[in-house]
């Protein structure tokens, strides 16, 4: 009764759960990836942001334009007077010492537009130089992360290729499982076999349900995972359009470490950012040239402008010493420019030792493969030999059980190969995409 309650809740999940399935191929996780992933629109945001801070540096170029209106009311005696002249009411009688010492209230409304145009400015040249590699560093990190996700999309289809693999030699072996009891169960009746051998018969079989349990959960958790990468909804369960299989390795592909892949690119960007701010730091020494001008429109009435003047002038200004603050920051610029070079020869270096790991990993894999697959084919000789044996009475309950528990080992152990053999192929040429 317990045995026929495990095949019918195995049944129903398995009924619902294709009842859910939705096919997908490769490319189209890709495209979906590409569209929807949070992790690539969030290294989209970071090139935006560098973006920005490159275009704040257009400041160095550009003029700061600006535009206000001002109104006071005053009995300041020079303020007073200042107004007057700015409004072109000054007369004669105004000079009056009483008029000018203890002047009445007057009122001066002003619209000013005021224009400052950077001539030479040479430290704020290199802070451009350094935001524009910032924002380069920032472009070849996010080409790498669509990179990364392509592998992260390649590891995690072959996942799911393998999930259905595994339920797939499980319900196999649960087939074959059942045909065994079934066979145990008449040579039990017909008195061949003792209870015991067919208990065990039947310990096998439910070993395999339990397996065959847990790969269907794997099943979900990997068309789960997908979906997550994809940024779709998560309660459909995906299936490959393909099945797993050998991928056969390009001949023409580097298998050697390049300076221009994109992420080792961006690290040198980034060393080159912080360059520039150096020397930005050491430019701050010298002086700045810039220039001015004003244009003004005065009277008494608000929002009006009977009397106008204009000024423009240049601005060579030097600051010699700022309490050893540009002395500071320049010894800082210095020390993360230093740092930044030794970061990179150190990622340079792991990333070396990483690939020397990988094309190790990629060589092993190829061994055993070629091993798993020699011992499948011998364990499915050998269960076949003793299937044969055991309808005849002439092989152990315990030695098929064996045989039969290697074989689905066999199998299994040969997908998961192929799983690794594949991953140990796309992650060498990822490590050694340009």
């Amino acid at each position: 009764m317990k045995y026929k309650l495990v095949l019918i809740v195995l049944f129903v999940f398995y009924s619902g759960l294709s009842q859910e399935v939705k096919s997908i191929t490769k490319d189209e996780v890709l495209t979906k990836v590409k569209e929807n992933n949070n992790t690539l629109k969030m290294a989209q945001q970071d090139v935006l942001s560098a973006k920005g801070d490159f275009n704040q540096t257009n400041a160095i170029l550009l003029p700061n334009i600006s535009v206000s209106h001002t109104g006071i009311a005053t009995t300041n005696p020079l303020m007073a007077f200042g107004s007057k002249l700015n409004q072109e009411i000054l007369t004669a009688a105004d000079f009056n010492p009483d008029l000018l010492n203890d002047p009445s209230q007057i009122e001066d409304y002003a619209t000013r537009v005021e224009v400052q145009q950077p001539l030479i400015n040479f430290d704020g040249i290199y802070q451009r130089k350094a935001a524009k590699a910032k924002l380069t560093a920032t472009e070849l990190q996010s080409d790498r992360t669509e990179d990364y996700l392509a592998l992260e999309v390649e590891k995690a289809y072959m996942q799911l290729q393998l999930a259905y693999k595994t339920v797939t030699v499980l319900e196999k072996a649960q087939e074959t499982a059942l045909e065994n009891k079934r066979i145990a169960d008449n040579s039990y009746k017909q008195g061949y076999l003792q209870k015991s051998d067919v208990l065990s018969v039947e310990v096998r079989v439910t070993e395999i349900n339990n397996q065959l349990q847990y790969a269907k959960s794997n099943v979900l958790n990997a068309s789960n995972y997908l979906s997550v990468l994809m940024n779709t909804d998560e309660s459909e369960i995906l299936i490959p359009s393909d099945s797993l299989s050998i991928t056969t390795f390009n001949t023409t592909t580097t298998v050697d470490l390049s300076e221009n892949r994109k992420d080792i690119l961006a690290m040198n960007s980034a060393t080159e950012a912080y360059r520039q701010m150096h020397k930005a730091d050491q430019m701050a020494f010298l002086p700045r040239l810039n220039a001015f001008g004003t244009y003004e429109l005065h009277d008494d009435d608000i929002f009006q402008g009977q009397a106008q003047g204009y000024l423009f002038g240049a601005e060579l200004k030097w600051n010699l010493f700022e309490g050893s603050k540009r002395f500071g920051k320049s010894q800082k610029s210095k020390a993360e420019y230093d740092k930044s070079k030794l970061q990179l020869e150190q990622y340079k270096s792991e990333s070396q030792l990483e690939l020397n790991k990988a094309k190790r990993g990629f060589k092993d894999a190829k061994n055993k493969l070629k091993l798993t697959k020699l011992a499948l084919e011998q364990s499915e000789e050998s269960l076949r030999i003793r299937t044969n044996r055991f309808k005849q009475g002439l092989e152990k309950t315990t030695d098929l059980l064996m045989s039969e528990t290697q074989y689905s080992q066999k199998q299994l152990e040969y997908y998961a190969t192929i799983f690794q053999h594949n991953y140990a192929l796309a992650y060498v040429q990822f490590l050694t995409k340009e």
